[in-house]
């Protein structure tokens, strides 16, 4: 049998390829595995990713980005993939518990002195983005018992957002309202955590388990683009969805 007069990587020119015993005709061999078609073991490349501005779930920089497969064609936004990786666990449960009637797309978990700055940003372009969302300043009646409508609230959301600000790790250290509202989302493992003029590595301080979850940072994204993620993730195809049925 002829042996290839090329090394490993195969023929540097198409003269070297044709004088070999073994590759002339277009047809090689390397290791007993055959190709065909000018192809050589350095020739061949994979694609390279798209590449992004901004950070992942943990921080900046830049990062190959991906397309989660709940993400129309045509959307705006880019995902990494460890977002992709911290999300698509919530997408499925989202899509579990589809069938439930009546609930909001989101429960909105923030501290009390975020209610009308982080917080109302976030829940407006939440819902500018098509997403119902539960939130305290609009969905508990002057006069009832805020534990009560936190927990009926949480019961009919879908999943739950959690704005981490400097405000809301403020409220946990204190233990107050934030951290009841926080203890039922981390049980219920449908939760998505928001860091805001904040890092993950201050929450981990105050919180581990929620550090531990990965999720969206302003640091990467504007708020916009992550109401349009999270729109993204609770969008259910019209087979799903109990409202188009």
């Amino acid at each position: 049998m002829a042996r290839c007069t090329a090394p490993v990587e195969g023929h540097r020119t198409a003269s070297g390829e044709a004088n070999c015993p073994a590759c002339r005709g277009g047809r090689r061999s390397y290791g007993g595995y055959s190709s065909y078609g000018g192809y050589s073991p350095s020739s061949y490349s994979s694609p390279s990713p798209t590449r992004t501005s901004g950070g992942g779930a943990g921080g900046g920089g830049s990062f190959s980005s991906t397309r989660p497969q709940w993400s129309s064609a045509g959307s705006t936004v880019s995902y990494t993939p460890a977002e992709v990786r911290a999300l698509t666990p919530i997408r499925e449960s989202v899509e579990k518990r589809a069938s439930l009637p009546d609930v909001r797309d989101v429960f909105l978990c923030h501290a009390w002195d975020d209610r009308r700055g982080a917080a109302k940003d976030l829940h407006d372009k939440l819902e500018s983005a098509g997403v119902s969302v539960w939130f305290s300043e609009k969905d508990v009646p002057l006069g009832s018992n805020l534990l009560r409508e936190i927990d009926r609230g949480l019961a009919k959301s879908r999943i739950g957002i959690v704005l981490v600000t400097p405000a809301l790790l403020d409220r946990l250290r204190s233990e107050g309202i934030a951290d009841i509202e926080l203890s039922a989302l981390l049980a219920r493992d449908l939760l998505v955590p928001v860091v805001h003029d904040t890092t993950y590595e201050l929450l981990r301080e105050v919180s581990p388990l929620l550090g531990s979850r990965s999720g969206l940072n302003t640091a990467a994204d504007a708020m916009t683009d992550i109401a349009i993620k999270l729109s993204e993730l609770v969008s259910l195809p019209t087979s799903l969805d109990p409202a188009m049925n």
